[in-house]
């Protein structure tokens, strides 16, 4: 029996979820369960004003093209970010265009995506994908159709974070989201970014308070680590590092 069976025997993870995951807790497992695999006890407390009660609603940007990993890894770091913390965590795929589903850049059919609505998320993830090559599905093929740089560029709002990795970065540049703003991107697409007026810094991770961007198409894990530590608390992250056996990598530039 590999790791995944074994933890989800143990009802302890449930990350390759449907779409839309939604989770209180974990169910309990008989037999003792390891430290880093239990429930958190009742008097562990969020972060100072944070609401046990209320989830933690993430959103997924979803769109033909989309690297794989760029939108897997964040997906899966912040659903089984719900086994660490009191607080109950939403995880979805959603799409600003009404598509019901997407063909990632290597044929993966991602179904059952919902609607948009950052109105109901507290963070929103943009994923990148397909901007080295400029007539095939992804990135560059959604800036030049205009309805997601647009619906991004009406998202912001008070409460909201923004949060894209790799070459999804650009477009929150096209929607207007970088300019004059620290932030990073895949390293082939920096110039690009730099040129659009994103202060492009030199970390693996750039988080400007409502506004946090990664580089690179494996710093999904990373993006989704500083998430957590954020939202959740540095013993959730902490916990998640030792659960996922990856321990968050590169520089976090933080204003």
């Amino acid at each position: 029996m590999n790791r995944r069976q074994l933890l989800r025997t143990t009802a302890v993870l449930g990350v390759a979820a449907p779409p839309a995951a939604t989770a209180t807790g974990a169910a309990a497992a008989s037999g003792p369960v390891p430290a880093r695999e239990r429930e958190p006890s009742p008097e562990q407390e969020p972060p100072p004003g944070q609401t046990p009660s209320r989830p933690l609603r993430v959103h997924v940007v979803m769109f033909d093209g989309v690297e794989e990993l760029d939108f897997a890894a964040p997906y899966e770091v912040l659903s089984a970010a719900r086994f660490f913390t009191p607080r109950p965590v939403e995880v979805r795929y959603v799409s600003a265009t009404g598509a019901r589903a997407v063909t990632g850049a290597y044929g993966t059919v991602v179904r059952g995506l919902r609607p948009w609505d950052p109105g109901a998320a507290d963070v929103l993830v943009v994923p990148g994908g397909g901007y080295a090559r400029r007539d095939d599905p992804g990135v560059w093929a959604e800036i030049d159709r205009g309805t997601l740089p647009r619906a991004l560029a009406a998202a912001p709002r008070p409460g909201l974070t923004v949060a894209a990795l790799c070459t999804g970065v650009m477009l929150l540049s096209a929607a207007g989201l970088t300019a004059g703003r620290p932030c990073t991107t895949h390293h082939r697409a920096r110039a690009d970014l730099r040129r659009q007026g994103g202060l492009v810094k030199n970390a693996r991770v750039v988080d400007d308070g409502d506004l946090v961007t990664a580089g690179g198409i494996t710093s999904g894990l990373d993006l989704g680590l500083r998430l957590v530590r954020r939202e959740l608390g540095a013993d959730a992250a902490a916990s998640l590092e030792e659960m996922l056996e990856y321990e968050a990598r590169g520089t976090v530039w933080s204003a």
